[in-house]
């Protein structure tokens, strides 16, 4: 299987810069659920994260950064609820 979704995370600062940058560095992964386990570790650390589809993935998907929270929400919300029983 090829590596559909990516994480793109800020490098923490070292102190050893003079001047001020955020490096980012990107990861790439199979399933947006190990992308998504991946971004709450970085988010939860404070680091800004970026996720989505890569290309040509289809279809096309980009979390902007005010729907990460909600984005990371969405699996904790449905294992916590179980299974639907009707």
């Amino acid at each position: 299987m090829k590596h559909t979704w990516y994480v793109t995370f800020e490098v923490p600062p070292d102190g050893t810069l003079l001047r001020r940058r955020h490096p980012r560095l990107t990861k790439t992964f199979e399933t947006e659920a190990e992308a998504k386990d991946f971004a709450r570790t970085k988010f939860n650390e404070g680091l800004v994260v970026t996720p989505g589809t890569m290309i040509p993935h289809l279809p096309r998907t980009s979390i902007p950064s005010p729907e990460i929270p909600a984005w990371l929400e969405a699996d904790e919300v449905n294992e916590s609820s179980g299974p639907t029983k009707k």
